[in-house]
């Protein structure tokens, strides 16, 4: 009678070998049995692309005739160490040598078959090739090699934050810039403590915990073993497999000499490059930032007899007289008031607070301006004329500017040497 169990129809010696022969043949990695001489007894195809020859030319030959020179000595060992007892079996990472002297990295898994009385009779190899996995690592070192030599290049580190619990934790190297070559790293409140109070709003993280931002940008100053120093900040998040931020990571660089330089730009360029005075972009700009309660007076000042003095003294003296009004503009008005070189003799004056404290300025640059200008062994007469008009806060600086400029015309067409206010 015929039995028929599916499992009863392995149980039979035939069954069970026909069972192994076709998981050995088929199999997705390679498979090798190898006898105590360390020689080949079968394999499959796929070991046999493995080390790139036929699998008849593979029958018979030692494992250390396809495996590289630098690798056999510690296979070896582990090999004498199963025949010998000391071990039932080993794992070893390898490169098998193929007839073109291509490298191919393989992870083998080895395992003795041993008699009724316990001897090796023979080993069966499992053989992986992880070449694309040796690749990558060796990518990975590489970039981690040079990330780290861009970090040496940088001044400042990484830090990174678990959304989920709020930890909070710089790198090593962002921490012995911050506090010195032995501090540990530093956690939220120690870090921010060290932010300045009032770059607090850019450091805030708020929009990206919440996820509502991918990355940002901030700059902030912050206090270090070096003292403050300025630092931009690129902050990214990211997310989970559902989209849900997780982590934010953070890279916090030293620009603090980028920045000053830019300052630096941005107060030359806003500057008259003779007088030192501001410029038209730079009155504009400070204009922009006039905060007066009580509304401000704009001044449109020109110098009388500027052109004989070209014409006669040289252009050398004529920068000299420019260089001269500056200084005395300047002390016909307070800190906060506005004083800028238009172009060529003329100037514009804003003065905050009333009408009254406006026409005090013009008759102070009036009287100022007519004092003699010393040059080297001779002095030269120049007056000025004025032209001024207040407004509340708010008015627009072109009109102003304008409006005042009338009113100097106005003040030339009456004789000069004067002012006139509206």
């Amino acid at each position: 009678m015929e039995n028929d169990d599916p499992q009863l129809q392995f149980e039979t010696p035939e069954a069970r070998m026909a069972l192994f022969d076709f998981a050995f043949d088929h199999a997705p990695i390679g498979v090798a049995l190898v006898d105590i001489r360390a020689c080949i007894i079968r394999g499959n195809a796929a070991f046999a692309a493995l080390v790139g020859r036929p699998l008849d030319e593979v029958t018979g030959m030692s494992f250390a005739q396809f495996t590289h020179s630098e690798d056999l000595e510690a296979d070896l060992i582990l090999f004498q160490d199963v025949l010998d007892g000391r071990r039932d079996g080993y794992s070893v990472e390898k490169r098998y040598v193929r007839p073109d002297g291509e490298l191919v990295h393989v992870l083998i898994h080895i395992a003795a078959m041993r008699d009724e009385a316990g001897d090796v009779v023979r080993l069966i190899s499992q053989i992986q090739n992880i070449t694309h996995h040796k690749e990558y690592e060796r990518q990975l070192a590489e970039r981690a090699a040079q990330l780290e030599l861009a970090l040496e290049a940088v001044r400042g580190g990484f830090w990174y934050m678990d959304v989920g619990t709020r930890k909070f934790e710089t790198s090593e190297r962002l921490a012995q810039f911050i506090a010195g070559p032995t501090a540990a790293r530093l956690d939220l409140e120690n870090y921010l403590k060290r932010v300045n109070v009032d770059d607090g709003a850019s450091a805030d993280l708020t929009p990206l915990l919440a996820g509502d931002v991918d990355q940002a940008v901030a700059e902030y100053r912050l206090e270090t073993v070096t003292g403050e120093r300025w630092m931009r900040c690129d902050r990214r998040l990211l997310r989970d497999g559902n989209g849900a931020p997780f982590r934010i990571v953070g890279m916090a660089i030293d620009f603090t000499e980028e920045h000053n330089r830019f300052v630096d730009l941005e107060r030359t360029s806003q500057r008259d490059a003779l007088t030192g005075l501001l410029n038209r972009r730079g009155l504009i700009a400070s204009f922009s930032k006039l905060t007066a309660a009580h509304g401000y007076s704009v001044l449109a000042v020109d110098l009388d007899g500027f052109k004989q003095i070209n014409d006669i003294h040289g252009h050398a003296a004529g920068d000299a007289v420019l260089v001269e009004t500056a200084r005395r503009l300047l002390s016909c008005v307070r800190g906060a008031d506005l004083v800028c070189r238009t172009g060529g003799d003329e100037f514009v004056l804003v003065v905050e607070g009333t009408d009254d404290a406006g026409k005090a300025v013009a008759e102070r640059v009036v009287a100022k301006m007519r004092a003699p200008v010393l040059l080297n062994q001779s002095c030269v007469e120049v007056r000025a004329s004025v032209g001024g008009l207040w407004r509340n806060a708010g008015a627009n600086l072109e009109q102003l500017v304008s409006g005042a400029d009338k009113l100097l015309y106005e003040a030339k067409a009456r004789g000069k040497d004067g002012f006139v206010f509206g």
